[in-house]
C-alpha cells in the first residue's frame, strides 16, 4: 500500500478497517493509530477470546504496549459473546479518536446500519440449534422464512443456525427484527470507511505463511493448553486451525495433515469474507492489494 494515499486518510473521521484475514489491515491500523494518536479497536469475533492470542492472529503484547487497544482478548473461552455485546462495550469507546479494524463484516453493517434489538434466545433452543446443525443442516436452513433465507449466507452455518434460533424462540423470521433496526452507531457517512481487496494468489500465499509462522510461535501450544477443556461447539472453538490441530493433539490427523487442514480452511475463510465484502461494501473505499 502506497504511503501516499495513506497520507489521504482522515485524521478526525473514525477510520474502519475491514478486509479478509491476512491481509494485512493490523499494520494499517498500526500506522494511523501512530500518525494520529488513535486507539485501535477489534473487529474481529474470535479475536475477542482471552484463549487465542496466536492463533487468532491478535497483535503481539509488544504492538498493544506501543499503542493503546481495546476489546482484544478480553472474553472468557466460555462467555457468549454477539454483536450486540461488541456494539455496546464499542459505544463506551468512542470519545477518543479510533480506527476499526478486523475483519468480521457483521461486526461493521451492525456499527454503520444499525443492529435489529432481537430477544435473548433460550438455552434450550440454542442446544437444539447446535444439535440440528450438526445432525440435519439441511432442515435447519429449510425452516427459515424465504425472506431470511434470501438474505444471509447459506454456506455460513452459524449465521444459518442463529437465524433458526431467532424464528424458532420469536416466532418472527430474522428479516422481520431487521427490517425494525435502529439507528446506527457511527454511520457510514460519517466515517471513513476502508476495505482491502487482495488478489487471491498473492492472499493465499500470505496465509500459508502465517499459519507456518503461528506453528513456530506456539499456536499448537495454545490449542494444548485447551485440550483438557475443549467443547466444540463452544464459540471460542471456531477459531481456524483449532479443530485441526486439536485433531492432531488426539491422534486423528498428522501435525502435517492438521496444517495442511488448517491453511485449506482458512483459504476458503478468506473467500467467504471477499465475496461478503464485495456484497455488502460496496460503497467502501476500496483498496487494491498487492
Amino acid at each position: 500500500m502506497k504511503t501516499g494515499w495513506i497520507s489521504q486518510i482522515s485524521r478526525e473521521a473514525p477510520v474502519l478497517i475491514a478486509g479478509p484475514t491476512a491481509s494485512g489491515k493490523s499494520h494499517l491500523a498500526m500506522e494511523l493509530a501512530a500518525r494520529d494518536g488513535r486507539m485501535i479497536v477489534n473487529a474481529d469475533a474470535l479475536q475477542v477470546y482471552g484463549c487465542w492470542r496466536v492463533l487468532s492472529a491478535r497483535p503481539s503484547t509488544k504492538e498493544e504496549a506501543a499503542v493503546p487497544h481495546a476489546l482484544y482478548g478480553h472474553v472468557g473461552r466460555d462467555e457468549a459473546y454477539s454483536v450486540g455485546h461488541w456494539l455496546r462495550d464499542l459505544a463506551a469507546l468512542l470519545s477518543r479518536p479510533v480506527v476499526i479494524v478486523g475483519g468480521t463484516g457483521l461486526y461493521f453493517m451492525a456499527l454503520t446500519e444499525g443492529l435489529a434489538e432481537i430477544p435473548p434466545i433460550p438455552a434450550s433452543i440454542r442446544a437444539k440449534g447446535d444439535a440440528l446443525r450438526l445432525g440435519d443442516f439441511a432442515q435447519m436452513l429449510a425452516a427459515l422464512d424465504s425472506e431470511t433465507r434470501a438474505r444471509i449466507d447459506q454456506a455460513n452455518p452459524a449465521r444459518v443456525q442463529r437465524a433458526w434460533e431467532v424464528l424458532m424462540a420469536t416466532g418472527h423470521g430474522l428479516a422481520h427484527w431487521q427490517a425494525q433496526t435502529p439507528a446506527p452507531l457511527l454511520p457510514r457517512l460519517g466515517t471513513e470507511a476502508i476495505v482491502l481487496r487482495p488478489q487471491v494468489d498473492w492472499l493465499n500465499a500470505r496465509i500459508d505463511q502465517r499459519f507456518d509462522q503461528m506453528i513456530r510461535e506456539g499456536a499448537l501450544e495454545e490449542v494444548r493448553a485447551e485440550q483438557p477443556t475443549w467443547q466444540s461447539e463452544r464459540p471460542s472453538a471456531r477459531a481456524i486451525g483449532a479443530p485441526e490441530l486439536m485433531a492432531y493433539l488426539a491422534g486423528d490427523l498428522s501435525l502435517e495433515a492438521a496444517i495442511a487442514a488448517a491453511k485449506l480452511a482458512s483459504r476458503q475463510y478468506a473467500k467467504r469474507q471477499r465475496t461478503w465484502f464485495r456484497s455488502r461494501m460496496s460503497d467502501w473505499t476500496s483498496v487494491s492489494l498487492p
